[in-house]
Order: C-alpha cells, then structure tokens, then sequence
C-alpha cells in the first residue's frame, strides 16, 4: 500500500465516554496544567481559568491532549488535531451509544461517494449535468 498515489496522512477518529466521579479533582489538575503553561498569555490565562472552573468538561479539555496519545508512535507525527468536549445524557444500553458501528455521518458517506448517470459518467448533483 506504498505506492505513489497514497495519501501519508491518516485521518484516526477517537470517541471517548468518559465518567467523571470527582469533578473537583479534574478542575484542579486542569488549574494546574494552566498554570504551567508558559506560553499562554495572561488575558487568555484568566478565561481558561473561568473556563474550567465553570464546567468539568472544559477542564477535561485541557487535560487531554492528542499529541500525547501519539507522540511514541514509531514513524508518525501529529499534523493536525482537534478535539471537543461536552457534558452528555449517557445511557450504555441505548443502541445510539454503540461502539462497534461504522460512525460516518450520511451526508460525508454521500460527498464521498460519485454517482454516475446510465452512460457511465459522474454526475454533479448540484447542477445536474454531465461532468467529465
């Protein structure tokens, strides 16, 4: 799978559920990760502090970092990350919290997908007309 025309980078998508049992604890080391941060500014050192201080999952923004869960992956560097937090209603017995499902939204399984029309030609949706 070395050959030319494949891409280098890999998109790794990662879905937690985490349960938080002492919100207080994740606020503090939270605070503590801020304070060690010695390139953050102060103005934005004083809305962090708020930030995490405010909600736990904020906190748990701050503390989890995607550079650390790759950083002692032979032959691979970080390119880009991003990553979000948000308390959730979570119940493991629902089917919408399966793991074991493919999680592609329709509409990017959609984008990725050519249609083509009777001739063997892709066609584009939005003007609807031959293309190629």
């Amino acid at each position: 799978m070395s050959t030319p025309e494949t891409s280098r980078f890999v998109r790794l998508r990662v879905e937690l559920v985490l349960e938080v049992e002492d919100a207080g604890a994740v606020t503090e080391a939270a605070l503590g990760r801020i304070a060690v941060d010695t390139d953050m500014p102060a103005g934005e050192r004083v809305h962090a502090e708020n930030a995490v201080t405010e909600d736990t999952a904020e906190g748990l923004a701050y503390l989890v970092d995607p550079f650390d869960l790759v950083n002692e992956i032979p032959g691979v560097e970080l390119a880009q990350a991003s990553w979000s937090s948000e308390q959730i209603d979570y119940d493991p017995d629902s089917p919408d919290w399966d793991l074991d499902e493919d999680d592609v939204d329709e509409e990017d399984e959609a984008a990725d997908e050519d249609e083509y029309d009777g001739d063997g030609e892709a066609v584009d949706d939005h003007e609807d007309e031959r293309v190629g």
